[in-house]
């Protein structure tokens, strides 16, 4: 999933983007009127309330958008940069920046606007940042513990309140909502002059009702990869859409034959699979298989893909996700890996099959195949190398500069 990355934004494409979408940052920026500080530290006097509606905006916009583009499968969010969070060195920051916005009537993106435009204030700013830039890194060791402290890792508010990234964007879309009109009716009173003052009030309710419509859909409307997980555990679905099953005396023949067109895909857990798998199999955990760091392993034409994990219900599931991904010709191993230990490397005589039986037989002929190809199984499984490490798609680095 996600061709707009890595598959169309990537290496150099990236940092092309990067220029002309900071080209366009500052041109809007400066449309706003954020290379004045007056317009700027307006907020803290309840005069002008431009820049919270332009940074509620493009919050929500970013937001909405990154969602809309998952839930069609057109951006992977997994490969989507996440500043780590650091909770007490975020509130100190953020107190030292909210020190320096009001005195310097501005923030580090906004001065760049104003220096980019002539405006000798901004340059002095610019220039101070950049300063301060180089006394935080020279001085770093000593203060590398503040840095660091309340580390919660890549955290994401939804994941933190236990919600839904869909039923997060509709309140921080309520929440905008409400403090545009808010912001707004102050204008008004105590400042006529500004654009909010002039903009129709039916313009704002339309506008209201939008973009709340988009937040109601986006929560209502179930994650991409939740409702092909539940696709792919529904029976109903299943029985519409059966999925091909491979017998373990097949999965056998190919494992020895190494057969080139046949690929086992173990969806068990990482752990797991590193004490133990069939040999040639690679390991995927199924809820992974949304990345496209697997296009590699799962996009070779003219393979077909064998999925088990511990039961045939999970081999089923798997085989079941990776053919709604689009991923090829696939199929579960029947029984998963606790029938194919059964029948092959217990060596288990197939049902109601005795030694008596007819040489020629269709049992005697399974029996005698698992009796050669379980020690051989077994033996190749002890000389299996240690899982390769899969290279995964590197997380390009960013972040706000505002």
């Amino acid at each position: 999933m996600g061709p707009l990355v890595p598959d169309i934004v990537s290496g150099g494409m990236n940092l092309v983007l990067a220029l002309l979408l900071g080209i366009g940052f500052g041109f809007v920026l400066e449309q706003a009127g954020f290379s004045s500080s007056r317009k700027l530290t307006g907020l803290f006097y309840g005069r002008d309330f431009t820049v919270l509606r332009v940074f509620f905006t493009a919050g929500v916009t970013a937001m909405s958008g990154v969602l809309v583009l998952s839930r069609f499968g057109l951006l992977d969010p997994d490969v989507i940069y996440i500043n780590p969070t650091f909770l007490q060195s975020a509130i100190l920051g953020g107190l030292i920046m909210g020190v320096g916005f009001v005195i310097g009537g501005f923030c580090p993106g906004t001065s760049v606007c104003a220096a980019s435009v002539g405006r000798i204030d901004g340059m002095v700013f610019v220039a101070g940042g950049l300063a301060g830039v180089f006394i935080f890194g020279e001085a770093y060791p000593l203060v590398e513990g503040i840095y660091k402290a309340g580390d919660m890792g890549d955290l994401l508010i939804s994941n933190a309140l236990g919600i839904s990234g869909g039923t997060f964007a509709l309140l921080t879309i309520a929440v905008a909502v409400g403090a545009f009109a808010v912001t707004t009716r102050l204008e008004k009173r105590l400042n006529p002059a500004t654009a909010a003052g002039s903009f129709p009030l039916r313009y704002h309710r339309l506008a209201a009702v939008l973009v709340l419509a988009v937040g109601v859909m986006l929560a209502v409307t179930p994650e991409r990869k939740a409702r092909l997980l539940a696709e792919a555990s529904d029976p109903a679905w299943l029985s519409r859409h059966p999925v091909a099953i491979m017998t373990p005396d097949e999965a056998a023949f190919h494992i020895l034959q190494r057969d080139p067109d046949v690929q086992l895909i173990d969806v068990r857990d990482p752990a797991d699979f590193a004490k133990m798998s069939l040999p040639g199999a690679a390991g995927i955990p199924a809820a992974s298989m949304f990345s496209r760091q697997w296009r590699g392993v799962l996009g070779k034409p003219g393979v077909r893909y064998v999925f088990f994990g511990k039961t045939g219900e999970e081999s089923v599931r798997a085989a079941a996700l990776a053919s709604l991904l689009g991923y090829g010709e696939t199929a579960a191993l029947q029984g998963g890996l606790d029938n194919f230990k059964a029948a092959i490397l217990d060596n288990s005589a197939p049902p109601n099959f005795t030694l008596a039986a007819t040489v020629s037989s269709p049992e005697a002929d399974t029996y005698r195949f698992r009796e050669t190809a379980g020690p051989q199984i077994a033996m190749l499984i002890k000389q299996r190398a240690a899982p390769k490490e899969v290279k995964t798609i590197k997380r390009v680095q960013g972040g706000c500069g505002g």
